[in-house]
């Protein structure tokens, strides 16, 4: 009989997935990491009791992590990822032909490895491609000590408990702030906010003595519950967030990209914000 995963990410209320098939398990060195098949999602990993991806859904998030701030900005030559294992993000930013380097720091090598073993679809052969330079250690540490500076950075993070708290704390966004290149973009993984509200809430807080704009955008993945996700979003250029749907879709055909959630006009749409979020914003 299959045995459940039970999601522990919120006290009250959660997901279960019927785990038809254990493909690894273990303690790593940093988390506790499962990944297992399901009929509905194919294959899904967990850490440390979340959901962190699933080969159903996982285009979705990675698309808008990706697409939104490297075609607003346009020309985008450095990337930096913190985190993103899975090697998801890597992928998408790779697809862009004006990157000419990409730079990631995960801090648990044994993810990298195992989601290259059983969930390949992600990195699609990322890791192995010349641009992309694959740092093992604290992002934080690197953002706060690193020369280099990046057109644009992405924080791949898990929630904010074990090893991905350090990842929300303004000793992060400020190392961020330090790295990013003139007109660069910043954006991170943000919670589900009607169920996180007050990580929206932190997270304005503490981007915005750093940044002229510090903002948020959005999309529903299915298998991150409880309504629209949002993403950080963090710049000192004002006008990347207002590019012109002409433009846009003017540079998603030059990148010549082939999606299957982002469009120019679903970009747009992702910045208007409901009124709920708005609302804790103005009173947070």
């Amino acid at each position: 009989m299959a045995n459940n995963y039970l999601e522990t990410l919120y006290a009250g209320w959660g997901q279960q997935f019927v785990m038809d098939e254990i493909l690894f398990e273990a303690q790593t060195e940093h988390q506790h990491l499962v990944i297992f098949n399901n009929a509905q999602w194919g294959r899904v990993m967990a850490l440390d009791g979340v959901i962190q991806t699933t080969e159903k859904d996982e285009f979705v998030y990675h698309e808008m992590m990706v697409h939104v701030p490297l075609l607003s900005h346009g020309s985008a030559q450095s990337v930096l990822i913190i985190g993103g294992g899975d090697g998801g993000i890597l992928r998408e930013v790779l697809k862009h032909p004006t990157v000419k380097q990409v730079t990631q720091v995960e801090i648990d090598q044994q993810v990298i490895d195992l989601c290259k073993e059983y969930l390949p679809n992600h990195s699609a052969g990322a890791y192995e491609n010349p641009r992309a330079n694959i740092v093992i250690g604290d992002g934080v540490e690197f953002v706060n000590q690193t020369q280099q500076k990046f057109d644009i950075i992405i924080s791949d993070s898990t929630d904010p408990m074990g090893p991905g708290e350090v990842l929300f704390t303004s000793r992060f966004y400020q190392g961020i702030a330090s790295c990013l290149n003139e007109g660069g973009i910043f954006v991170a993984q943000n919670g589900v906010s009607f169920l996180q509200t007050q990580e929206v809430i932190t997270t304005a807080k503490r981007l915005a003595p750093l940044f002229d704009q510090a903002s948020f955008y959005t999309a529903a993945v299915p298998t991150y519950v409880g309504g629209i996700m949002t993403f950080a979003w963090a710049t000192n250029q004002l006008a990347h967030k207002n590019v012109a749907l002409a433009t846009l879709e003017a540079r998603y055909q030059a990148a010549n990209l082939q999606t299957r959630f982002y469009t120019p006009s679903l970009h747009q749409a992702s910045f208007a914000l409901p009124q709920y979020i708005m609302e804790a914003l103005h009173n947070g």
